[in-house]
């Protein structure tokens, strides 16, 4: 049975008190406390009335899917990260470095927004001015009359925009220079970017407009502001580029309408940015003859493939410590992979300054990349080098064993597709074993430089 407690009520207000006394506080009546018994709550929990719901609860089957229906941008590599576009009603939150392209990227996707539909799109910049846009979309070609543009960074005026222009996107940047006047902090501050991401996010669920907001990062690559922005919004991607390169790349980190690890790729020009379908070729260098110190891979980025060359170079000196650089690749996985080809592949490198990187602009992290970067070394050292139309995929152990990876049957597919002959892969691997390309598995380094013909190296004497 459930504990009681005394607690005296009044009789003609229904004011409580926790023991008796002859006049009521709330009313002053004389009298008319009394003693009931109520059900005694737990300690540490709160007493809770439960509430008429305004919506009740429905089966899963008759909930309407369509509402969150995805509807292109008409960029269709931002479409591919985005999981087929835009979904109404959705926060997206753009991040990256200054400079990268992101401003430039979402007057994109405002124009094509307005272009291809009967609809409006309301950019509000709160960085630049309204000219500094229209010098941008005069350059790049994004004008278009159903392309509305404020320069507003306070959030009730932005509110009223939204009002008046009726858009159904709706682009902020950036969401750090937008100021809410009624909440304490600066701007940019923790307590503001909070209310402020709030605010839009719920416009959004309240009028289904679908909103990008465009972030800050940090040195450290985050999104600047607290963590938990990243929480309040449905689709998080980050911009990535480096400024010496036109390669961009917009990566999915977070989304609930579909796959959070897709990458599309991008070409930033003086006209504006482009999607790049096919960006394997950004990381090759087209020749004619194969020459020393290259190897060539596959890389999964989320879930696309994408062929790159590895490229190494090895230099003899004579001072106590040579020098190892690496552009492109994990500095950490380069020194392992040397030592394991020096320990078991017998390729010596005590005497030679060590140079690795990628084409293109490329980043390799992954572990499928410390055969080709084992191998394009070896082919310097040996100034042999490796065979016409060869892929390299596998992953090096510190035993000298070569590992599987993942993703293997489309990679070997992306390189056919490409022109490559031949594949180096780990054994026991579930890739192809037919078809136009010859696959030759490899258990270890030393086999692996062995049937690429780079069994002798200058080194071997050292």
């Amino acid at each position: 049975m459930a504990k009681t407690k005394p607690i005296f009520r009044c009789s003609a207000c229904t004011h409580e008190v926790a023991k008796w006394v002859g006049k009521c506080p709330g009313c002053g009546a004389w009298g008319s406390v009394d003693e009931v018994a109520v059900a005694a709550t737990p300690a540490g929990v709160p007493a809770r009335r439960a509430m008429l719901p305004s919506t009740a609860a429905a089966p899963i089957s008759t909930i309407d899917s369509q509402v969150t229906r995805a509807r292109s941008t008409g960029v269709s590599e931002l479409d591919r990260v985005l999981g087929g576009g835009v979904v109404p009603g959705s926060v997206v939150l753009l991040s990256g470095e200054p400079g990268v392209g992101k401003s430039t990227l979402l007057l994109e996707v405002a124009y094509r927004w307005a272009a291809q539909r009967d609809e409006k799109s309301l950019y509000v910049t709160a960085e630049e001015s309204a000219g500094q846009v229209r010098l941008r979309a005069d350059r790049t070609g994004a004008i278009h009359e159903r392309v509305y543009l404020a320069a507003e960074s306070d959030l009730s005026i932005l509110l009223g925009h939204v009002e008046q222009v009726r858009p159904t996107l709706l682009v902020v940047d950036s969401v750090q220079t937008i100021l809410a006047p009624e909440v304490d902090g600066v701007t940019g501050g923790v307590t503001q970017v909070r209310a402020v991401t709030a605010a839009l996010t719920s416009l959004a669920k309240a009028s289904g407009i679908a909103v990008l907001l465009v972030g800050h990062v940090t040195k450290d690559g985050n999104v600047a502001g607290p963590r938990t922005l990243e929480h309040l919004v449905d689709v998080v991607l980050q911009f990535e580029g480096d400024k010496n390169s036109t390669l961009r790349m917009v990566r999915g980190i977070k989304n609930r309408f579909g796959s959070a690890d897709e990458v599309g790729c991008f070409e930033l020009h003086e006209d504006g940015i482009a999607g790049v379908d096919d960006p394997s070729g950004l990381f090759l260098h087209h020749r004619t003859d194969s020459v020393p110190g290259t190897a060539v891979t596959v890389a999964m980025d989320g879930k696309r493939p994408l062929v790159g060359e590895v490229q190494g170079l090895t230099v003899r000196t004579e001072i106590p410590s040579p020098r190892r650089a690496v552009s492109g690749l994990d500095y950490n996985r380069v020194a392992m992979v040397l030592a394991v080809l020096q320990s078991r592949g017998r390729v010596f490198l005590g005497k030679h300054d060590v140079y690795a990187a990628t084409v293109g602009g490329m980043r390799l992290v992954e572990p499928a990349a410390d055969l080709a970067i084992a191998l394009a070394i070896a082919s310097s050292e040996s100034d042999i080098a490796l065979p016409a139309g060869w892929i390299v995929l596998g992953e090096v152990g510190l035993a000298g064993e070569v590992r599987k990876v993942t993703g293997l049957t489309r990679r070997l597919a992306e390189a056919e597709r490409l022109g490559f002959t031949n594949a180096v892969v780990p054994p026991g691997s579930d890739g192809p074993k037919g078809g136009g390309m010859r696959i030759h598995e490899v258990a270890d380094l030393r086999s692996a430089i062995r049937l690429s013909g780079l069994r002798k190296t200058r080194g071997a004497s050292e």
